[in-house]
């Protein structure tokens, strides 16, 4: 745990935090709350401060930090330039791994499912959509060394890592599977031939985990959170992590009208919609096969068991797209031998 993880004067997570408010000056009235945290190895606070009539949320880090040499810091420069809504950075303390951020407040846009009228919440979709292409269109006008996600890649050595992620993480430690030499040699056949063609296309800055936990409503619209761990790959990536959400239903009428609200405002996949639709798909079968590795990874490597109601949902998600596409078959063969969902 984070919290019994200590800087080199001796801290814990909560003494620090005492120390950050207290150089701040906002120790006065405050109050501080625990919020759940993602899957990293960051928490995060809610600071209540009666005295100004607001409040901040601290990232506090297992131990100090480079505020300058952090990937998030990086990217938040980037997106604001472009501008995409990020969560305002208030202040830092490398030495005490503390960085204070805006308070954007609790209610993702999988939370607003179903708390709002659905008109309500299909503008927010859009906006979503909008952001991707934004981030699409202006990365490319930002292009730069000095920002890091242009110097990283979903190449094919990434997109076969987490192919095999899942193979580790979600049939063999999660589901128990034993594959077999020839099995294990036709997964790597078949991760072979998705990652090549995901690798082939064209590259566009991605925010690489873009979903409905990661967009926050706030003040009447989003902003975009983890965002990290931003780099160049297909331009159907974030696309798919929105629309193959795990942790969402969305109507395949609604799926559909957000793919062609995109091709609207990406004249280059507009050429040709169905072919579009295809890499969408082929997209979607390694996201979410990744997606399964990282639940299959947080259940029992880390003992985080909530991710395992979001299981159902993306095997749902997998079976759709493996069915799509005679290419696909083999793929599905061998996934079935461990995975009755699939059958």
């Amino acid at each position: 745990m984070i919290a019994d993880r200590r800087t080199a004067d001796g801290l814990d997570a909560r003494a620090r935090i005492d120390r950050f408010l207290a150089e701040q000056g906002l120790a006065r009235g405050a109050r501080v709350v625990p919020l759940t945290g993602d899957a990293s190895d960051r928490r995060y606070f809610r600071v209540l401060l009666p005295a100004q009539g607001q409040s901040q949320v601290l990232a506090v880090y297992p131990g100090p930090l480079d505020f300058e040499s952090l990937p998030f810091v990086n990217v938040a420069r980037l997106l604001s330039a472009m501008p995409v809504p990020v969560p305002r950075i208030l202040g830092h303390s490398d030495a005490l791994g503390i960085i204070a951020l805006a308070d954007l407040g609790d209610v993702t846009l999988q939370a607003h499912l179903g708390a709002a009228p659905a008109a309500e919440h299909a503008a927010l979709y859009r906006q979503a959509v909008t952001f991707i292409a934004t981030i699409q269109r202006r990365g490319r006008e930002l292009a730069s060394r000095r920002y890091v996600p242009y110097g990283i890649a979903f190449d094919v050595e990434k997109l076969t890592w987490e192919l095999q992620f899942f193979t580790r993480h979600f049939l063999e430690a999660y589901r128990g599977a034993t594959l077999t030499a020839a099995s294990r040699q036709g997964l790597a056949e078949e991760y072979a031939a998705v990652a090549e063609e995901l690798a082939a296309e064209p590259r566009v800055l991605c925010h690489r985990d873009y979903h409905s936990r990661n967009l926050m409503v706030h003040e009447g619209g989003l902003h975009v959170i983890d965002f990290q761990d931003a780099r160049m790959g297909p331009d159907t990536y974030d696309l798919v992590s929105l629309l193959r959400d795990s942790y969402v239903d969305l109507a395949e009428p609604q799926v559909e009208e957000l793919i062609a609200f995109f091709l609207a405002r990406h004249p280059g996949a507009a050429a040709d919609p169905r072919e579009f639709r295809r890499r969408v798909d082929l997209m979607a079968v390694q996201r979410n096969l990744k997606a399964l590795g990282t639940f299959g990874f947080q259940t029992t490597s880390r003992g985080n068991t909530v991710y395992i109601q979001y299981i159902p949902r993306t095997l749902n998600y997998v079976r759709a797209n493996l069915a799509r596409y005679e290419r696909f078959g083999r793929l599905r063969e061998l996934l079935a031998e461990h995975l009755e969902e699939l059958r």
